[in-house]
Parts: C-alpha cells; structure tokens; sequence
C-alpha cells in the first residue's frame, strides 16, 4: 500500500474524560480531522469535538433524512397525527472503536487503510499517549510502517482526577497504570509492590474494580499500614464521578459495597497515602449543589443551550426534552400585510415577547428581501433581555425594557408609554406574537390609547411524546428537578409526558409559568426574583443548597425490584 507523503497520524490524548480538559491543539486538531480511531473509552463529549469545524457530506446528509422520512411514514402507519421528533443530525465524523484485543499491527493497519484516502487522521487515546505501553508500542510500530506521526498530549488520568477528588498530591507523588493487568498477575509481581512500597507517596494507580482487594493484600503484606487511608475516585472529571474515602484495610470491601457503580465504570483511580485524610479542605467538583441532579429541560435543543450550560455548571446533568414545536401561521397573510406595514411608516412601535417572535419576523422580513433598515423610524420594545439580545443581534437597539425584576407581559406593560397623539406621529403597535398568547399586552396597550394589529407570527405545537423511558423516568422520579420557562411548557410536558413525581423539584421562571403548574396539580418551589434563565438555575442551585444543609432533600429515588422469573 502506498502512502500519501503529506498525511500525518496524530496521536492525539483525550485526558480523563471531561472534554473541557482538552488541550488547545488538541481541541484544534480533533475539531478538523474528519477520520479517528477511537479508544472505546473515550466519552461521548470528547468523541464529539471529532471533526466539529467540518460540514457533514451531502450523502449523510441525504441518507439520513431518508431515515426520517422513514420514521415519519411509519409513525403515520401506525395512526400518529404527529412527526416523530428528528433525531439527532449526522456528524461531520468518520469514527472508529478499536475493537477488543486488537494487536498494534492491527491498529496501523486499520490507520494505514484510512490515511492511503490522503487525509490525516487522528488516533484517540484515553488519557496521554506516552503513558500508556500500548500506545508507545503502536506509535513504534507506525513509525515502521513509514507513516508520518505526531503527538499531542493529553492530561494524564491518574495526575488529573485526583484534584477533581480534591486530594492534592502536592510535588512529589507516585503515578501507575496498572489497569491492563489481569489480576492474578498482579497479585504475583513482587518487583512491581517492591517498588510502589518504597516510592514516593502518595501512590496514584490506575486500576479496575477485580484489583482492588489484590492491591490492599499486597501493600497490607509489605507492611503499609492498614489505617492509610485511601480514595477511589470512579468516573473521575465527568458529572458521574464518585469518590468512596476508606483504609488500606477495607479496601476489599469497597467492591463489594458499591459493585453496581464500579462494575459499570472504566478505569478507576486509587489515591493511597498522604494527603489523602485532606481531602474535604480541597474538594470541590462533587460539592457543587446539582452535582450528579438529573435535571429536566423541556426545551427544544436549540433553545436549550444556555440553560444545559448554567445546569452543567452546576454540577447537574441536563436531559432536553422538547415540549413545543414551532411552526408558521396558517394564513401568512396576517404577517405580509404586517411586513407591508413597517415599511410604509405605519407603526409606531414593535413589541417582540419572545426570542421565537423575533425570528419569525426576521424571516418573514428576509422573504421580501428586507434588512434592519426597514425599521428606520420605528421603536423596538422587548419583554425580557433574552428576546433583547435576539433583537441586538440583529444590528438593532430595543428601546424599551421592563424592569428587571418584572420581565413579562405586565411588566412592558407597566413602562409602556402613553400615546399622545401631540407628540406620537402614528398611533398603532404591531404585536407579532405565539398563536396561544396572552391578552395582557394587548389589552394593557389599548388602555393606554394606542391601536394595536395582534398578528400571529408563529404557532406553537404541542411536541412528540418523549421515549417511553423518558416517561417513566418523569412519572417515577427519575428526575431531580425540571425547569420550566413558559406557562407553555408545563401544560405541554403533562400532556405529552404526565406530570412529574413528588419527589421532583419543580422550578418556574416566573409567574405565568408557575400559576401554570399550580393549576395543574404541581408544587412550585422555586420561582427567581427576576425572571431569567441564568437566574432561575441559580435559584435552583440556592434552593437546593439550602435543603442539603437543613437535610431535607428528597428522599433517594426507590427503584423496581426485578421480578422474579415465573412471578
């Protein structure tokens, strides 16, 4: 096979997990690589930067709105009046998992194959490169094979996760992978314990859950005492990371205790020594208040990012569950003659009440072949600073605002101005707005003497019920907390999914949304003082830091006992 000159192997380290701990070239370079052999235990997040500056090729474009054209089909088979929700769209990727108990020749093998098609690609790696046997024996037999190589490192797992358990290991500490080993080798290599007994402390080993008991034998036979203490950090740097704090002694026994968590878990860390009885002055990543809260967001994904990034900040774990779906009107009409209106001067004012609202009117402006300068004359009231920057960033300045603590319908209302037909040349509003709105602002404007032409700009249709699991979980207090933003989203959640468990934290961005859920049946307990989305996490976060220390946080979610076979 001859390969390309030009094409180069990158050998790129993944760090323990959290893609936020990507180096900068690392990130780069993943990010416009389209071909990678992955380690299968690398996570979706860091698999995700994989060729993300790339568009998708038109063939996974097109293959896979066959696939939904499919599901639609089928969904309309089985009487659904609805579309089913779109999966998620295709990656710009072409990644690979080296499969189980691949040899190095395997694996150039398989990377000489893809970089003959005269493209670099990218070998992933759990971890760094160059900590890892397998890999350098990889990296050696590339070299050999002629191929052009490069070596971007990544945070090793042992030196990081660690510090995300809040140990500090200070300057001078002992770091292995012993993970590869089978336990009965283990527990016969006597140079290896040899060495880690007189190594610098605190030993930092990289292991699964089968060699924890072999790991205490050993150092309790060379005489480390059995009170050392010890930290097994599980699913370390990711929002799933726990640490189990123990002896030297009992570490055989934290298998057992905690087997379905590290039955389940890759590669584990095991801190031994000093330092380690420290470690609640420094821990920090599994004492943020929604650390490992699996939080409902019932928003459309493109809607929901800044709320899923303020949760994830948290600590939590956000789900995106689409409640609403937003389409056009069904008579355009109402929204041309509007378009229509702008343009011939006939509006004195524009009040925008969502972020939604402002893109249906841009576009709609956009099908004439319409820019900001159509709006030369006209004033530009917002009903909150979400739907302010939508408008901000379209090149135009809001006017009007509400007070901070009152960003609603009332609100606007309550800063509107008078019309004085002394000073206001033209005396109507155009309110473009959701079909299933509100009369507050209408009617408040029309108190105040002004005209107002109430168009629907958009419609808002109840979304696909959620999987079947996701469901259940809602029913059954799979779910922490959910975070409702609109008075929308609460009716639409119970009615395509039920109403959320007891148990569950309910959180309302404000009053409309949650006079909504208490007339459904639901406890409100969180409600911000400005309505706002980074507000109403922060307010979830205060909430329940507030109960955590009064020790009245819900009770742990009971799960269904199996049934028995025959039962």
């Amino acid at each position: 096979m001859t390969l390309p000159a030009s094409s180069t192997v990158w050998f790129v380290g993944a760090g323990p997990g959290n893609p936020d701990l990507l180096t900068i070239r690392a990130r780069e370079i993943l990010s416009r690589t389209r071909m990678c052999v992955c380690d299968p235990q690398v996570l979706p997040g860091v698999r995700g930067v994989v060729a993300s500056e790339l568009a998708v090729l038109q063939d996974k474009l097109d293959e896979a709105e066959r696939d939904y054209e499919r599901l639609v089909q089928q969904a309309k088979e089985q009487g659904s009046r609805r579309r089913p929700p779109r999966p998620e769209p295709p990656s710009a990727a072409d990644i690979v998992d080296v499969p189980e108990a691949s040899t190095s020749a395997d694996i150039v093998e398989m990377l000489a194959e893809r970089i003959s098609q005269g493209a670099d690609v990218v070998r992933l790696v759990a971890g760094n490169p160059l900590s890892s046997e397998r890999i350098q024996s990889e990296i050696e037999a590339v070299q050999a094979a002629g191929m052009n190589f490069q070596i971007v490192p990544g945070m090793s797992v042992p030196s990081t996760v660690p510090a995300f358990a809040g140990i500090a290991l200070g300057s001078t500490y002992t770091e292995t992978d012993i993970s590869s080993i089978p336990a009965d080798v283990l527990a016969t290599d006597d140079a290896l314990w040899d060495g880690l007994v007189g190594a610098p402390q605190p030993l930092v080993l990289q292991v699964v859950s089968a060699q924890l008991p072999v790991i205490s034998e050993q150092l309790l036979n060379r005489g480390v005492g059995s009170a050392v203490p010890v930290s097994v950090t599980v699913n370390g740097t990711t929002r799933l990371q726990r640490t189990f704090d123990t002896t030297l002694g009992m570490l055989g026994n934290v298998d057992a205790a905690d087997a379905p968590v590290l039955a389940t878990s890759p590669p584990m860390v095991v801190t031994i020594g000093k330092s380690v009885d420290e470690r609640f002055k420094y821990a920090w990543w599994e004492n943020r208040a929604l650390y490992g809260w699996r939080v409902l967001v019932p928003r459309a994904k493109e809607q929901a990012g800044p709320m899923s990034t303020r949760l994830s900040a948290h600590g939590a774990i956000p789900m995106e569950v689409p409640t609403i779906s937003v389409e056009p009107p069904r008579n355009p009409a109402q929204m041309e003659r509007a378009i229509k209106g702008i343009v011939e001067g006939r509006y004195q004012w524009i009040v925008l009440t969502s972020v939604n609202a402002v893109r249906s009117l841009w576009a709609k402006m956009q099908e004439f072949g319409l820019d900001s300068r159509s709006f030369a004359g006209v004033r530009i009231a917002a009903v909150g600073a979400k739907t302010a920057e939508a408008i901000e960033a379209l090149g135009i300045t809001p006017e009007l605002l509400p007070k901070p603590t009152q960003q609603n319908s009332a609100g606007l209302v309550d800063v509107f101005p008078e019309f004085d037909p002394d000073l206001d040349p033209v005396g109507r509003v155009l309110l473009p707005r959701a079909d299933i709105a509100t009369d507050v602002l209408v009617d408040g404007i029309h108190a105040l003497g002004w005209e107002v032409d109430d168009v629907v700009s958009y419609r808002t249709v109840r979304a696909a019920p959620p999987s079947a699991e996701v469901r259940e979980m809602i029913k059954s207090g799979g779910f922490d907390a959910v975070c409702f933003t609109s008075a929308s989203t609460v009716r639409n959640l119970v009615g395509i999914a039920g109403k959320p468990h007891a148990r569950t934290i309910i959180a309302c961005i404000g009053p409309m949304a949650a006079a909504a859920a208490t007339e459904l049946g639901l406890r409100v307990d969180v409600q911000p003082e400005v309505a706002g989305v980074a507000e109403l996490i922060d307010a979830l976060a205060d909430h329940v830091a507030h109960l955590r220390a009064a020790g009245q946080l819900p009770p742990p979610r009971k799960k269904r006992r199996a049934r028995k076979a025959g039962s």
